[in-house]
Protein backbone atom coordinates (compact mmCIF):
# COMPACT_ATOMS: atom_id res chain seq x y z
CA UNK A 1 0.00 0.00 0.00
CA UNK A 2 1.52 3.45 -0.61
CA UNK A 3 -0.05 6.67 -0.87
CA UNK A 4 1.64 10.72 -1.27
CA UNK A 5 0.73 13.30 0.88
CA UNK A 6 1.65 16.48 -0.44
CA UNK A 7 1.56 19.92 1.38
CA UNK A 8 -0.83 22.38 -0.86
CA UNK A 9 1.64 25.28 0.04
CA UNK A 10 -1.11 27.97 0.29
CA UNK A 11 -4.86 28.83 2.43
CA UNK A 12 -7.34 28.70 0.26
CA UNK A 13 -9.27 31.28 2.06
CA UNK A 14 -6.59 34.26 2.48
CA UNK A 15 -4.54 33.18 -0.80
CA UNK A 16 -1.39 33.30 1.82
CA UNK A 17 1.61 30.59 1.41
CA UNK A 18 1.59 29.66 5.05
CA UNK A 19 -1.95 27.45 5.16
CA UNK A 20 -2.02 23.71 6.31
CA UNK A 21 -4.11 22.09 3.94
CA UNK A 22 -2.16 18.93 2.07
CA UNK A 23 -3.82 16.61 -0.68
CA UNK A 24 -2.74 12.77 0.06
CA UNK A 25 -2.95 10.49 -3.30
CA UNK A 26 -3.50 7.18 -2.23
CA UNK A 27 -1.83 3.68 -4.09
CA UNK A 28 -5.80 3.03 -5.39
CA UNK A 29 -5.93 6.26 -7.11
CA UNK A 30 -7.69 8.48 -5.04
CA UNK A 31 -7.67 11.69 -3.42
CA UNK A 32 -8.09 12.90 -0.12
CA UNK A 33 -8.06 16.86 1.24
CA UNK A 34 -6.77 17.19 5.00
CA UNK A 35 -6.73 20.82 6.70
CA UNK A 36 -5.46 22.08 10.04
CA UNK A 37 -7.60 23.82 12.72
CA UNK A 38 -7.31 27.81 12.55
CA UNK A 39 -5.03 29.11 15.03
CA UNK A 40 -5.80 32.65 16.19
CA UNK A 41 -2.98 32.99 17.74
CA UNK A 42 -0.63 32.21 15.12
CA UNK A 43 -2.51 32.27 11.84
CA UNK A 44 0.69 31.61 10.26
CA UNK A 45 0.47 27.84 11.87
CA UNK A 46 -3.44 27.29 11.34
CA UNK A 47 -5.62 25.70 8.63
CA UNK A 48 -8.93 27.22 6.73
CA UNK A 49 -10.74 24.59 8.32
CA UNK A 50 -11.68 23.20 4.64
CA UNK A 51 -11.16 19.28 5.08
CA UNK A 52 -10.97 16.84 7.99
CA UNK A 53 -8.28 17.29 10.08
CA UNK A 54 -5.57 13.97 9.59
CA UNK A 55 -6.35 12.44 12.72
CA UNK A 56 -10.28 12.69 12.15
CA UNK A 57 -9.20 10.71 8.91
CA UNK A 58 -7.74 8.14 11.02
CA UNK A 59 -10.72 7.58 13.32
CA UNK A 60 -12.45 7.84 10.17
CA UNK A 61 -10.61 4.85 8.50
CA UNK A 62 -10.92 2.95 11.81
CA UNK A 63 -14.60 3.17 11.68
CA UNK A 64 -14.58 2.36 7.51
CA UNK A 65 -12.30 -0.86 8.34
CA UNK A 66 -14.65 -1.84 10.45
CA UNK A 67 -17.98 -1.43 9.42
CA UNK A 68 -16.53 -3.38 6.48
CA UNK A 69 -16.04 -6.18 8.38
CA UNK A 70 -19.01 -6.48 10.13
CA UNK A 71 -20.75 -5.74 6.93
CA UNK A 72 -18.90 -8.92 5.48
CA UNK A 73 -19.34 -11.20 8.15
CA UNK A 74 -23.10 -10.81 8.11
CA UNK A 75 -23.08 -11.42 4.75
CA UNK A 76 -20.95 -14.11 4.49
CA UNK A 77 -23.03 -15.74 7.37
CA UNK A 78 -26.14 -15.30 5.17
CA UNK A 79 -27.65 -13.02 7.54
CA UNK A 80 -30.13 -10.63 6.16
CA UNK A 81 -28.11 -7.05 6.62
CA UNK A 82 -29.23 -4.26 5.23
CA UNK A 83 -27.29 -1.48 6.56
CA UNK A 84 -24.10 -0.82 8.89
CA UNK A 85 -23.46 2.32 10.34
CA UNK A 86 -20.62 3.23 13.59
CA UNK A 87 -20.95 6.49 15.66
CA UNK A 88 -17.25 6.78 16.76
CA UNK A 89 -16.52 8.95 19.57
CA UNK A 90 -12.56 9.39 21.20
CA UNK A 91 -10.92 10.96 23.53
CA UNK A 92 -6.95 12.03 23.00
CA UNK A 93 -4.27 12.35 25.24
CA UNK A 94 -3.35 16.05 26.69
CA UNK A 95 0.10 16.13 25.17
CA UNK A 96 1.62 15.23 22.35
CA UNK A 97 1.40 13.11 20.57
CA UNK A 98 -1.74 13.25 21.29
CA UNK A 99 -2.55 9.64 20.23
CA UNK A 100 -6.02 8.60 21.00
CA UNK A 101 -6.53 6.93 24.13
CA UNK A 102 -10.08 5.80 24.50
CA UNK A 103 -12.30 4.94 21.16
CA UNK A 104 -16.28 4.33 21.43
CA UNK A 105 -17.77 2.43 18.70
CA UNK A 106 -21.65 2.45 18.17
CA UNK A 107 -22.82 0.40 15.29
CA UNK A 108 -26.64 0.67 14.40
CA UNK A 109 -26.93 -2.94 12.41
CA UNK A 110 -30.14 -2.51 10.17
CA UNK A 111 -31.02 -5.82 8.54
CA UNK A 112 -34.84 -8.46 8.89
CA UNK A 113 -33.81 -10.97 11.16
CA UNK A 114 -30.93 -10.52 12.80
CA UNK A 115 -29.83 -12.17 15.70
CA UNK A 116 -27.98 -9.83 18.42
CA UNK A 117 -25.71 -12.73 18.78
CA UNK A 118 -24.61 -12.68 15.23
CA UNK A 119 -23.95 -9.08 15.37
CA UNK A 120 -22.03 -9.11 18.44
CA UNK A 121 -19.56 -12.04 16.80
CA UNK A 122 -19.39 -9.86 13.78
CA UNK A 123 -18.19 -7.08 15.88
CA UNK A 124 -15.79 -9.11 18.10
CA UNK A 125 -14.23 -10.82 15.04
CA UNK A 126 -13.68 -7.66 13.52
CA UNK A 127 -11.72 -6.15 16.54
CA UNK A 128 -10.02 -9.19 17.39
CA UNK A 129 -8.65 -10.64 14.18
CA UNK A 130 -10.04 -8.65 11.26
CA UNK A 131 -9.31 -4.68 11.54
CA UNK A 132 -6.31 -3.64 11.12
CA UNK A 133 -7.37 -0.05 12.09
CA UNK A 134 -8.56 -0.63 15.36
CA UNK A 135 -5.96 -3.43 16.29
CA UNK A 136 -3.67 -0.77 15.43
CA UNK A 137 -5.16 1.44 17.49
CA UNK A 138 -5.84 -0.08 20.19
CA UNK A 139 -2.47 -0.31 21.02
CA UNK A 140 -2.40 3.03 22.39
CA UNK A 141 -6.31 3.29 23.09
CA UNK A 142 -8.90 1.26 24.99
CA UNK A 143 -11.72 0.38 22.32
CA UNK A 144 -15.23 -0.32 23.57
CA UNK A 145 -18.09 -0.82 21.31
CA UNK A 146 -22.14 -1.08 21.29
CA UNK A 147 -24.80 -1.66 18.91
CA UNK A 148 -28.34 -1.53 18.58
CA UNK A 149 -30.39 -3.57 16.05
CA UNK A 150 -33.16 -1.77 13.55
CA UNK A 151 -35.43 -4.71 11.87
CA UNK A 152 -36.94 -3.77 8.64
Amino acid sequence: MECTVSWTGSNAVNGSKSGMTFLAETGSGHTLVMDGAPDAAKPENGGANLAPRPMETVLAGAGGCTAYDVVLILKRGRHDVRGCSVRLSSERAPVDPKVFTKIHMHFVVTGRGLAASAVERAIAMSHEKYCSATIMLGKTAEITTSFELLDV
